[in-house]
């Protein structure tokens, strides 16, 4: 029969948490950008449109959730197994979820 100590924590990698973490800023910024793009570009406006009835919209978040779940699926691939910094990754994940935030607000989207 084997002891366990008590105290001791099992040492789980963080990479996996930083690797969703940085790619649902990473999204949050892509779905900004398009947005703008969409807006101010009207060859990509057109490409945009995936569902008719609701125009540009249906590419820009399906373009964005496509980016979003790349960016994870590579992050996983390079972290899934490392410890990593997470105050780093976790501010950058933040200021990028800003950025997209603003950029879907009109005011902001029109300086453009």
């Amino acid at each position: 029969m084997s002891e366990e100590n008590p105290g001791a924590k099992a040492a789980l990698p963080l990479g996996p948490g930083a690797a969703a973490m940085l790619a649902a800023g990473v999204g949050c910024c892509a779905l900004g950008v398009l947005a703008v793009a969409t807006d101010h570009v009207p060859w990509l406006r057109g490409k945009m449109i995936f569902y008719r009835p609701t125009g540009p919209l249906s590419g820009v978040t399906t373009c964005a959730v496509l980016v979003w779940l790349l960016v994870w699926i590579f992050l996983e691939w390079r972290w899934g197994r490392r410890d990593v910094g997470l105050r780093p990754i976790a501010t950058l994940a933040l200021v990028l979820l800003g950025i997209g935030l603003l950029l879907t607000f009109p005011p902001v989207s029109d300086l453009f």
